[in-house]
């Protein structure tokens, strides 16, 4: 699946609790090391999943500092690499959404 497929759904998200498109793109970034040129690459070129993370610049290593549930389930528990950078991303967009303050969602990065 591309992430052009729900990129839109997150920043329709996060636009309805008042925040900005800008915004997923600063957690998307911060996550993968994904320039705002080679996000919107991807986006157009409509780049599945697998390879976006699997391309993906410089993985945050902070990210194991992300936790709380997901769909159900523990970002941190998950054992399918790519799923679990998967509900990262997710988590990250929730907690946008939730109007939590960036310096708290990029782990005081």
């Amino acid at each position: 699946m591309p992430l052009a497929s729900f990129y839109p759904h997150y920043v329709t998200k996060v636009e309805r609790k008042g925040r900005t498109q800008a915004e997923v793109d600063q957690v998307i970034s911060w996550l993968t090391g994904y320039d705002d040129d080679g996000l919107r690459t991807v986006l157009e070129t409509e780049v599945d999943l697998e390879t976006f993370f699997g391309q993906a610049p410089a993985f945050n290593p902070a990210a194991s500092l992300i936790t709380g549930t997901i769909c159900g389930y523990k970002v941190q528990e998950i054992e399918d690499p790519l799923m679990q950078k998967i509900r990262y991303m997710d988590k990250l967009v929730d907690e946008v959404a939730q109007g939590k303050a960036m310096e708290k969602i990029l782990r005081n990065a």
